[in-house]
């Protein structure tokens, strides 16, 4: 049993026909990694050696995820609310505050480390990483600007759209851009050679 585990790992580390399925494995490890070692670092460590440097990148960003939710609320979702520091509160009362974790700070880096990480070219890279933050924060916008339609329209389902569906939707964002970059960017040259 133990031998055909090992002979598994090494066919699965070596052969070419796994290629696409350990590009999936790293993304996924490394997401892993990334999430939990960020976490560390905030709860544990502070933002141990740059915490006033992460308070300015923090502040700087909730305001912007504030406010450009809040315009695209009233401007394109058409929904009254009242606008109370960093909070949003419905006609029915319900509502919701932005606060540091919702700033979008943790996904944007998530997704540059990751793209330092894996190989492409840095050419791609110095326009791709920048482009890809932006995404994410977009991401980010979006999903402020649903949550305050579901406190509209279900405020009940608030905290279960904010835990479930909504976070996903940046690791499922995350993912279709480091898909793009996997398939599409970096490994241009090997594609062409292989006639694709």
């Amino acid at each position: 049993m133990i031998k055909k585990l090992i002979d598994f790992i090494k066919i699965f580390f070596t052969d070419p026909r796994w290629q696409k399925v350990r590009a999936v494995f790293w993304f996924c490890l490394i997401t892993v990694l990334i999430h939990f070692s960020w976490r560390f670092w905030a709860i544990n460590l502070h933002y141990f050696p740059i915490k006033s440097g992460m308070i300015i990148i923090f502040d700087f960003l909730v305001n912007q995820v504030y406010d450009q939710s809040l315009w695209v609320i009233k401007n394109i979702f058409s929904i009254k609310v009242e606008s109370v520091a960093n909070a949003m509160f419905c006609e029915n009362g319900a509502g919701i505050m932005v606060v540091e974790s919702c700033s979008g700070v943790k996904q944007i880096m998530q997704f540059a480390i990751l793209m330092l990480i894996f190989p492409g070219p840095w050419k791609h890279k110095l326009w791709y990483i920048p482009l890809g933050m932006f995404i994410v924060h977009l991401t980010n916008i979006f999903r402020i600007s649903m949550l305050v339609v579901v406190a509209k329209h279900s405020p009940e389902n608030i905290e279960y759209a904010h835990d479930n569906w909504l976070r996903i939707m940046f690791y499922v964002v995350i993912f279709i851009l480091w898909l793009i970059w996997v398939e599409k960017i970096a490994d241009k040259k090997t594609q062409m050679a292989n006639g694709h």
